[in-house]
C-alpha cells in the first residue's frame, strides 16, 4: 500500500475531526410507556452530526432524577400521532 504524502494525511484528518461545543441540550427518555424530558441538560453536542455526548457524570444525575421519580417542576400535555394515519388524512 502506498504511503500518504503530508498534505493528503492532512485532509484526510480535517475530513474526519469532530466539532463539538458545549451546550445545554433537552433529554428525552420513553420508558414502560411514559416519557421524562429534563430541561438544561450539560452536554457535548457535535456540530456537523448534532449528536449529544453525555459525561458518566451527568449520565448518573440523569438517571437519579428519573429512576429515583423526583418531583417534576412542570407538567406537560403531549399529542401523539401514528405516522402513517396522519400522513394519508390529508
Amino acid at each position: 500500500m502506498d504511503r500518504l504524502s503530508g498534505q493528503e494525511e492532512d485532509m484526510i484528518q480535517n475530513a474526519i475531526k469532530e466539532t463539538c461545543i458545549d451546550q445545554h441540550v433537552t433529554y428525552t427518555l420513553e420508558m414502560d410507556g411514559k416519557f421524562y424530558i429534563v430541561e438544561h441538560v450539560p452536554a457535548r453536542v457535535c456540530m456537523e452530526t448534532g449528536e449529544q455526548y453525555f459525561t458518566p457524570e451527568t449520565v448518573e444525575k440523569l438517571q437519579k432524577i428519573i429512576w429515583g421519580q423526583k418531583k417534576p417542576v412542570k407538567m406537560i400535555e403531549t399529542p401523539v400521532y401514528e405516522f402513517e394515519l396522519a400522513a394519508t388524512d390529508s
